[in-house]
């Protein structure tokens, strides 16, 4: 049956009411998780975050029920396996019995030098990557289920990277980067590409359970693990921008809110770019030039 827009409510209140979520973060006390984790509090969420450190966790909780109006609160976990996944799913199912949001955004980075890569900078991050994604939005799959319908469907977002898309070499120069000069992140960006192509896939067999499942790629934005960028090549990262500026909260915080607002139920399997059209521009900036 065909809706016109007569009968439709297209006020802001209505499609970007976040009230009613019930969210579990991975990866959600610091960085781009906290971020994630801060904007559905402000907006009336009950919010779960989890990662290894209880110390992180339990300041970060304390800071975003300070702010409220939503709740916040936190399991410590760490997704290194499929144990550790099936562990962190049991905690949440003591918590609550339905899940709107799930962002899968735990991750880590490994770099070294391509001739002595370690093995296990490429086990680390293809589980906690990818498998990890794989086997928390499978143990979750009844809590996404819970109450999701063809107009109102749960939401699954993973956090992927620009790594994942981009192709260029990853070995850093002189002028330094995300990683110490001479070395690379030569399993991250497979990783992350395993990440888009998962969530494609798993967009595929979650939308006929009314669970959408959309992927972002971050570009630069503050978080520990840029934080080595940040403190050492600033201007070359910002060189990169169009805009001159890297990412910030609200950039993140505003994407995550529609892909999981009323207003994103009929989007699913996209893989965003947010990079302030850095990548697709391939821009330099000119006073950079010549050392770039």
């Amino acid at each position: 049956m065909a809706h016109s827009s007569t009968a439709a409510d297209l006020s802001v209140s209505n499609l970007f009411n976040f009230k009613q979520h019930v969210v579990l973060i991975t990866g959600g006390a610091t960085g781009l998780g906290e971020m994630a984790a801060q904007a559905f509090v402000q907006n009336g969420s009950r919010v779960i975050i989890a990662s290894r450190k209880k110390g992180e966790l339990e300041k970060t909780t304390s800071r975003l029920n300070s702010l409220g109006p939503g709740k916040c609160e936190y399991v410590v976990a760490d997704l290194k396996d499929k144990a550790g996944c099936d562990a962190l799913v049991a905690e949440v199912k003591k918590k609550t019995d339905r899940l709107t949001v799930l962002v899968n955004n735990s991750g880590a980075t490994w770099g070294a030098p391509y001739d002595d890569f370690p093995e296990s900078g490429w086990d680390k991050l293809m589980a906690l990557n990818v498998k990890a994604i794989y086997y928390t939005t499978v143990g979750l799959h009844g809590l996404l289920t819970k109450g999701a319908t063809a107009d109102f469907p749960n939401r699954v977002i993973n956090i992927a990277s620009m790594a994942g898309i981009t192709t260029v070499d990853v070995t850093v120069g002189d002028e330094g980067g995300l990683a110490a000069p001479g070395s690379g992140t030569f399993s991250y960006g497979p990783s992350k590409a395993a990440c888009i192509h998962l969530s494609r896939t798993q967009a595929s067999k979650l939308m006929p359970h009314h669970i959408t499942v959309n992927c972002i790629c971050p570009g630069v934005f503050p978080s520990r693990m840029t934080a080595y960028g940040f403190e050492t090549a600033l201007d070359t990262l910002s060189a990169g921008q169009p805009s001159g500026r890297v990412g910030k909260p609200e950039d993140f915080a505003g994407l995550v809110l529609y892909l999981s607002s009323y207003g994103a139920g009929h989007v699913t399997g996209n893989v965003i770019e947010i990079d302030g059209g850095s990548t697709r521009s391939g821009y330099r900036s000119k006073k950079r030039n010549e050392k770039l």
